[in-house]
């Protein structure tokens, strides 16, 4: 038997609606004119006024001119654990997306750009802190939220967060349908690039084709992609996975291409297995260059953002399980996810994180939805393993 939400559901699912009203689509997407996307300075004023009126303390950073993230502290009595909630204001582009901005209720969802990634997250988390701020006595630990920018690209929003707070527990409320999320893969961006000789497609004796070179230098990764899937594999997350993401080589078919360039993404998992794979590709570029001019092909890694695992024995993740319980009748159940999200850089600055937030579907696409009652055990859920994890 469930027990009552102890959180103020028409202010929660009022915030929820304002939230997805707010144009905030990241500047690496597109808006629906095709213009780069707005931004979250409009969200983020929104929200730290939101918060200043719940009383909390606030404080704005910005990474990047106009890349506002608005951090809330509610203060703690002393002498307790503090827990932050972690959510990204930004959202990917509308797409297709009928009046995106315009929130949408049927049947007990609600429609709209980000109500699922993750305004409704957000949301949960708001409602939370306002639940907590009426109490009379509050948690010795401080609740922090981090309503973060750019995490659907660069993630440089929690990275500048992390600058000026640090905190002994996190939950980054990415949704999860309501499931514990343990763990989750990373990701590394490499580029290999070949150089040959261009000229006219007729001088068959001065032409080098760095197609060609590509090809011959990338042929033993098709082994590697097949084989990876197969081999160590996470409990949470699975294998390493690899694939030759992008090919760009040539100007036109009566010209040898001069340059030629491959982009290559490892989703990498907790473990050994993720850098044995880095190691493979390496190699795989060293005996091509042994068979080429010194300067004909080179690699390079463009991004890389590493897996997440919460750490054994979490208190985080046990307070989690235990409000679920509590609240809904029984634990979450314990998963893991092939996705990135800014837990990686909780855990990496010491802090004891999970990802878990509410039901929903359509990240990224043309129709995207949110589950109400979720949203509203979410906000409770929170609620109860701030208490329990900052010390009553």
């Amino acid at each position: 038997m469930r027990e009552a939400r102890e959180i103020d559901e028409a202010f929660t699912l009022e915030v929820l609606e304002e939230l997805v009203a707010i144009d905030s689509v990241n500047p690496a997407f597109r808006a629906a004119d095709g213009s780069p996307g707005r931004g979250e300075r409009a969200i983020a004023t929104y929200a730290r006024e939101l918060l200043d009126g719940l009383g909390l303390e606030t404080h704005v950073y910005e990474a990047n001119a106009g890349r506002p993230s608005v951090v809330g502290i509610l203060r703690g009595t002393g002498a307790g654990r503090s827990l932050m909630l972690n959510g990204h204001l930004d959202t990917v582009g509308p797409g297709a997306m009928r009046e995106p901005f315009a929130p949408r209720v049927e049947g007990g969802r609600l429609h709209g750009r980000g109500a699922y990634d993750m305004k409704g997250p957000l949301a949960a988390c708001i409602g939370a802190a306002h639940a907590i701020a009426r109490q009379d006595r509050r948690p010795k630990g401080d609740l922090v939220l981090a309503l973060v920018a750019d995490e659907e690209d660069a993630s440089l929003g929690t990275r500048e967060v992390l600058r000026h707070h640090a905190v002994d527990g996190a939950i980054v409320a990415e949704p999860t349908g309501m499931r514990l999320c343990l763990a989750h893969k990373g990701f590394v961006w490499l580029a290999v690039k070949t150089r040959g000789v261009a000229c006219h497609g007729s001088d068959y004796l001065r032409g080098v084709d760095a197609n060609t070179r590509m090809i011959q230098a990338l042929g033993p990764l098709v082994e590697l992609q097949d084989r990876l899937p197969a081999g160590e594999a996470h409990p949470l997350v699975g294998p390493v996975s690899l694939h030759l993401a992008q090919l760009d080589g040539g100007e036109g078919p009566s010209i040898y291409a001069g340059r030629c360039r491959g982009r290559i993404e490892i989703r990498t998992i907790p473990g050994e297995a993720s850098i044995r794979a880095l190691e493979e590709v390496g190699s795989i570029v060293e005996s091509a260059r042994a068979t080429m001019p010194a300067d004909a092909i080179e690699l390079e890694e463009e991004l890389a953002r590493p897996p997440f695992e919460a750490v054994p024995g979490s208190v985080v993740a046990a307070s989690v399980a235990d409000a679920t319980a509590a609240l809904l009748g029984s634990p979450p159940e314990i998963i893991g996810v092939p996705f990135w999200t800014d837990a990686a850089f909780l855990r990496e600055g010491g802090a004891d994180t999970v990802v878990f937030g509410p039901s929903g579907a359509g990240a990224h696409a043309d129709e995207e939805w949110v589950d109400l009652e979720s949203v509203l055990d979410c906000a409770a859920i929170f609620a109860r393993t701030a208490v329990s994890f900052c010390g009553s």
